[in-house]
């Protein structure tokens, strides 16, 4: 082994430049091994704990209990979606076949089309993470940008960066205008297999709607409430907890954005643009680790049961490059407080009259 090598294997001080991304992504090699059995049980655990938190919204006769449960069941819907999302990257089995297999199962409870998710996930938010124009997710406007807005957009634009805005910015911009059934100008590709994920999402929204409406008359119970409590509140919750997580993995005022793509490359975006948030108790593990976020950007084939270790490599490797932030609700609505606009010349967020409010951390070293 050279001395080039030897070095490459110890951590990487401060000030020195941060070594090319196979490099990076061999630390995490070891972590790559995934496993059928631990996949299927994780899968088939959640999805019996979803069932129960469904059912009892309809068993239970308390209003309190039922909206409990479908609170609950919002937070599972959450959990299964990221055993599919791991399935959609191939990190969750060695299997291609039943990673397609358990990812559109894992998807249905939160009517994801996989096709489409594969696509804007791992090929646009992925490929490009945080470079303005292709990177669509939480993507902030520039000031010149919001000012040419519509009163109705701009009302909206606040509402999604007011902290209390997740559930509607990702059922409107993501779900609705880019995953179901979505327009040739929000889609411009078309495959078969986006008309038949979105036909089997909303069949099985049908049948679901309908098991609720069943049991509802069964039971003689208000029909209204039991889809309300079986359905749209756990949907609600889910496109919360997505939209929460999305935000706060790459909203930080310590994060750029881009809009060009050589200064994007050159600050090693895989690392720089995104948050390793640690929560209290086990609220890390309760969410799959997904939290554990650069670990999964600079390698997508460690699976979800690894990242926690992956993510522990990367801090000890990279010392003071990877942003951690321990979470709080006070750190999150000062974040979204601060982080509105955001100029991608001048690297600073912005609130919506254009006054900086804070400049980011360009993690740029040559």
């Amino acid at each position: 082994m050279s001395s080039n090598e030897i070095e490459l294997n110890q951590p990487i001080p401060v000030g020195q430049p941060i070594p090319h991304r196979k490099v990076i992504r061999s630390w995490l090699t070891p972590l790559t091994e995934r496993v059928v059995v631990k996949a299927l049980v994780l899968q088939l655990l959640d999805t019996i704990i979803l069932t129960a938190g469904i059912i009892g919204t309809v068993y239970f006769e308390s209003v309190w209990v039922k909206l409990l449960l479908a609170l609950f069941s919002g937070f599972m819907i959450g959990r299964i979606f990221i055993l599919g999302h791991d399935a959609c990257h191939q990190s969750y089995t060695p299997h291609r076949w039943l990673n397609k297999l358990l990812g559109r199962l894992a998807f249905l409870p939160s009517l994801t089309p996989y096709s489409l998710w594969e696509v804007g996930h791992n090929v646009v938010h992925h490929g490009q993470t945080n470079l303005k124009g292709f990177d669509f997710v939480w993507a902030p406007l520039s000031l010149e940008e919001y000012q040419k807005l519509s009163t109705g957009k701009k009302i909206l634009e606040h509402i999604y960066r007011s902290g209390l805005g997740p559930a509607v910015y990702y059922f409107v911009e993501i779900w609705w205008n880019k995953m179901y059934f979505p327009s040739k100008k929000a889609m411009p590709a078309s495959r078969p297999a986006f008309l038949w994920d979105n036909v089997l999402v909303t069949s099985f929204a049908v049948i679901w709607i309908a098991a609720l409406v069943w049991a509802a008359n069964v039971t003689n119970q208000s029909v209204a409430l039991t889809v309300v409590m079986g359905f749209l509140i756990p949907f609600i919750f889910w496109n919360a907890m997505i939209g929460f997580v999305v935000y706060v993995h790459h909203t930080h005022t310590s994060v750029s954005w881009y809009s060009d793509k050589s200064e994007w490359l050159r600050a090693q975006p895989f690392v720089s643009t995104t948050v390793h948030l640690v929560f209290p108790l086990k609220w890390g593990a309760a969410m799959h680790h997904i939290m554990e976020h650069t670990a999964h950007h600079v390698d997508m084939s460690v699976p979800l049961y690894k990242l926690k270790q992956a993510q522990s490599k990367l801090e000890e490797m990279l010392p003071g490059r990877i942003i951690v932030q321990k979470f709080s609700w006070a750190w999150y609505f000062h974040t979204a407080k601060l982080c509105k606009l955001y100029d991608t010349q001048k690297k600073c967020w912005m609130d919506f009259k254009g006054n900086k409010t804070a400049d980011s951390i360009k993690v740029v070293l040559s």
